[in-house]
């Protein structure tokens, strides 16, 4: 067997002779390869959105969703494979409903981070299992303190915390984007019109129509993660639209 992958990606249990784990590797690149997700940590909270990527017209709009809540106080935005995002959120949300029966009290923000790190970890360990094809960005708030706070979950189990985060398909860009925005002091109402803006011009048009969605959980919504108002997120997503088609004209001048 050469050291190149041949053979070196059969198991998660077997090391390359470089100590790369290949099957890891491998789950990444479908992370990348699925459609953007971001997060925006702010002064009053935590806006999530999602690319998603529509390979048929005739799919219900607002179908097969990439962000979904948790628990009250936590919800999630995943890219790669939808059926193993759906299986982190899934496992999530019994990490949430057992911690409330056990202890009487919602899960604090690190605990849940530390469990789902452990959760995907666990499948990188076993011959019979394989990683995840997906990672999940994590807005939650804690319910001790109050700090609302956005983690990064990734298919090797790593686990951090971010002021922002982008993941999935044209990931480099829309970091920079994040990364020109004053982090912790922009509110959620702006975030929202950024993150749609941020989606809307990184989208490859290569790639067949998508939906944007969008979430949050800040002081406007209770302490609760939601789905931005319809208004509000259309009125966002528009008006990304029309400066895009407004630069693509003096372009095109």
């Amino acid at each position: 067997m050469s050291g190149i992958g041949t053979g070196y990606d059969l198991s998660t249990t077997t090391y390359s002779p470089d100590g790369k784990v290949f099957q890891v590797d491998y789950a990444c690149k479908a992370v990348d390869n699925g459609g953007l997700a971001l997060g925006i940590k702010c002064s009053d909270g935590v806006v999530l959105g999602v690319e998603k990527l529509l390979p048929f017209k005739m799919l219900v709009p607002g179908s097969n969703r990439r962000i979904a809540p948790v628990d009250r106080h936590a919800g999630m935005a995943g890219a790669g494979l939808a059926p193993d995002a759906r299986q982190i959120m899934s496992r999530a949300r019994s990490e949430c409903a057992n911690y409330k029966s056990f202890y009487g009290d919602k899960i604090p923000s690190k605990i849940l981070a530390d469990r789902m790190a452990n959760y995907l970890h666990m499948f990188t360990l076993y011959w019979s299992v394989r990683p995840f094809g997906a990672a999940v960005l994590l807005a939650v708030r804690d319910p001790a303190t109050g700090v609302y706070e956005l983690y990064l979950l990734e298919p090797s189990g790593e686990c951090q915390r971010y002021h922002g985060m982008a993941i999935g398909k044209g990931r480099q860009a829309a970091k920079n984007e994040v990364e020109k925005l004053k982090l912790g002091e922009i509110s959620c109402a702006e975030a929202v019109k950024e993150a749609a803006r941020i989606i809307v011009t990184t989208h490859d048009e290569k790639d067949k129509d998508y939906e944007c969605e969008l979430a949050w959980i800040c002081d406007a919504s209770g302490g609760e993660f939601k789905k931005v108002p319809k208004d509000i997120a259309d009125e966002a997503i528009a008006a990304a639209k029309r400066a895009l088609d407004d630069d693509d004209a003096m372009d095109a001048d």
